[in-house]
């Protein structure tokens, strides 16, 4: 007959897998500086990571704002000044924003560059020192911080 019991339930006593899944649990003989060592570089690519995303707003806005300028150029021209329009036209609709590039072309340097050598160089680190297991950092600190038996506090999903 299959258990009735609930794992959740903190008066049912604790779960019989209380505590990180196999994915999560630091491999034998790697050392707490190691898995220190190893959450700092996983930090810095989350940050890279936000940068990534800033690299593609901007790259975003940038684009509407050329867009809008365009619709600018064509009322300044519907109002009757066409050389201002000309001028703006000439000199900032369609410019590279820094020297032979636009905002797709640095996207893609980034990417292809140190975005994707930060990833390889990330994955290396885990695969060498940990298995490549990840977040090992993180699942010790939820084992830290989280109250053991306590529902909404489960160490797995």
């Amino acid at each position: 007959m299959p258990s009735t019991r609930n794992p959740s339930d903190p008066s049912n006593g604790p779960a019989e897998h209380d505590g990180p899944d196999a994915a999560h649990q630091t491999p034998e003989g790697v050392t707490a500086a190691t898995v220190e060592a190893l959450g700092k570089l996983s930090e810095a690519l989350e940050l890279t990571e936000d940068a990534r995303g800033s690299l593609y707003n901007f790259h975003r806005k940038t684009g509407a704002s050329d867009l809008a300028l365009g619709e600018a150029v064509e009322m300044f021209r519907a109002a009757g000044h066409t050389a201002t329009a000309d001028r703006i036209e000439r000199e900032l609709v369609g410019r590279n924003v820094i020297e032979h590039r636009w905002t797709f072309q640095i996207i893609e340097d980034y990417d292809d560059g140190y975005y994707a050598e930060f990833r390889t160089q990330e994955s290396r680190a885990r695969q060498e020192l940990a298995k490549g297991k990840r977040h090992l950092f993180e699942a010790r600190m939820k084992e830290d911080r989280r109250t053991h038996s306590q529902r909404h506090h489960e160490a797995r999903p």
